[in-house]
């Protein structure tokens, strides 16, 4: 019991293998019910320490599975070595599988108080790992378990209450009440789970609707220019710079005469700056001035904006939207991607910087500006902030009617990066209950209904647009409203039992050593 063994490890790794398959691009979703059985069988019969290394293990194997796309990010837009990158992938996915191990530690050390609470707690111990995951150091939420589950759309409903963490709440739950029949050789734990399962499901697809018809549609488009990232705009002409801004504009046109009354562009595709007054950025702006008021567009797309201030300048990752009568309103990045827009803890990592160009100077935005489009507010999370559900579950709450995401996933080719991304915006849309409109640079752009439904969506590496008649929603979710609920509650009871069992611990012991002292001697 206090040992590992061979298989022991072997199950551990298994998980993480299972559990990274559900993702995209592999996709089998059902392996997310299943997946974490093996590890949690074996970290209820070890003790904490071995426990702890077990789900290391397991955590280890799944993020080195999930994000096997990472160290080649660096090592080709960073010109890093391929020994550096790999190093860098091996530090990320060690930290992240840290989680797993102090949840298993965790597990293992409430096990030994509460052997048969555990089983029911253990789903609120996995939602406060994810939970801290998401926010700890930045954040990083990648790998939350409910994400798989992005093409089962009656389960996916689920969401709307607790976001994405009720999800991974239900798997847990589904295998840690699977394992509590087994230990108890009674049905009763599993049926009741396994009842739940099948009600959320009937509940989702009851709550789906076909899309209101109440009100007039407006016509969207995302445009997809398929501009590669190996493109630097420093390292190229100015010729390139208008062919790559003129492949935009011919693609916009082509919505308009599609119908489309808003159109999108991806973050950042062509070098824009409405706030450099100089070079082809003012001969830009003006062309788009001119397209908005010829077309009556409206037009969405990425900038790098800049704002002096007394002791720098600062630069800004921003969606700006341009109106037909030239006003235009600029949301900045707040969630910036650390050693990709800015180095996080400079004094522990600034020699990173000096290892590679990649990394940014980027300045994080303050609020959650919204847009306006013909008097309907929406919000424009970019890029890397829509794997967050706290940040855009407040563009709803603000007052949000509908959203836009412009990304650029062109850094990870045709890996299962941008599958995963996609996904995880899917839950957006199902967690605040809006249309939600995507314009990625290389891929995939599409557009969710409100249910989770994908509407359609681009094929990666095209040069295209799609348009579609997007309908306004208006009521909040409970999960826009109050968010995170769920992982509270799940801290609050995951301290509460990790501080009664140190306590029943310490009881025990003292109960041990008071009985020992008053014993009788048995020597004549």
């Amino acid at each position: 019991m206090n040992k590992i063994h061979i298989k022991d490890i072997g199950a551990a790794a298994l998980s993480g293998i299972l559990t990274a398959l559900a993702f995209p691009k592999f996709q089998l979703i059902f392996f997310a019910w299943i997946s974490l059985i093996p590890l949690l069988n074996i970290i209820l019969r070890k003790k904490p320490r071995q426990s702890f290394l077990l789900g290391l293990l397991s955590g280890l194997v799944f993020y080195a599975v999930l994000l096997y796309w990472i160290p080649a990010v660096p090592q080709h837009y960073g010109n890093l070595s391929p020994i550096i990158s790999f190093l860098i992938f091996l530090v990320l996915i060690l930290f992240l599988s840290l989680f797993w191990g102090f949840f298993a530690l965790v597990s293992s050390y409430i096990k030994d108080r509460f052997p048969i609470g555990i089983f029911y707690l253990l789903p609120f111990l996995w939602i406060s790992f994810e939970y801290l995951i998401t926010h700890l150091l930045t954040g990083f939420p990648w790998g939350v378990i409910g994400y798989s589950q992005q093409p089962n759309v009656y389960f996916l409903q689920t969401a709307t209450i607790t976001g994405v963490y009720g999800i991974s709440f239900i798997l847990i739950s589904f295998q840690s009440l699977f394992l509590c029949s087994l230990s108890l050789k009674r049905r009763s734990p599993f049926f009741s789970i396994l009842a739940l399962v099948l009600l959320l499901h009937v509940a989702g697809f009851l709550s789906i609707k076909d899309t209101e018809k109440n009100e007039e549609p407006f016509k969207a488009s995302v445009i997809q220019g398929n501009i590669s990232s190996d493109i630097y705009w420093n390292n190229i002409t100015e010729d390139e710079k208008r062919a790559l801004f003129d492949r935009h504009i011919n693609l916009s046109y082509q919505s308009y005469k599609a119908g489309a009354s808003l159109i999108i562009w991806p973050e950042f595709t062509v070098p824009l700056c409405f706030s450099c007054p100089y070079g082809l950025y003012q001969e830009f702006r003006k062309e788009l001035n001119e397209f908005v008021m010829d077309t009556g567009c409206t037009l969405v797309f990425g900038t790098n904006e800049i704002q002096p201030s007394t002791k720098f300048t600062l630069y800004y990752n921003a969606s700006l939207t341009l109106k037909p009568d030239l006003t235009y309103s600029q949301y900045n990045k707040m969630h910036l991607v650390p050693f990709g827009e800015y180095t996080p803890y400079k004094k522990i990592f600034s020699f990173i910087e000096s290892m590679t160009h990649a990394i940014g100077e980027i300045s994080p935005g303050k609020e959650h500006l919204l847009h306006d489009f013909q008097g309907n507010p929406f919000g424009t999370p970019i890029c890397y902030e829509i794997i967050f559900p706290d940040l855009v579950r407040k563009f709803t709450k603000k007052g949000a009617l509908f959203l836009v995401t412009i990304t650029n996933d062109g850094w990870y080719g045709t890996s299962a990066a941008p599958f995963q991304h996609f996904a995880m915006s899917v839950f957006r849309a199902v967690e605040n209950r809006r249309y939600l409109l995507r314009a990625a640079t290389t891929g995939i752009s599409g557009f969710i209904d409100p249910y989770g439904r994908v509407i359609s969506k681009t094929q990666m590496e095209t040069q295209t647009f799609l348009t579609s008649d997007i309908y306004i929603k208006k009521t909040q979710t409970f999960y826009s409203l109050h968010g995170d609920v769920l992982p509270y509650i799940s801290l609050t009871l995951s301290a509460l039992f990790l501080i009664l069992a140190i306590l029943k611990r310490r009881y025990e012991r003292n109960k041990i050593f008071k009985d020992n002292s008053i014993r009788p001697s048995t020597s004549n």
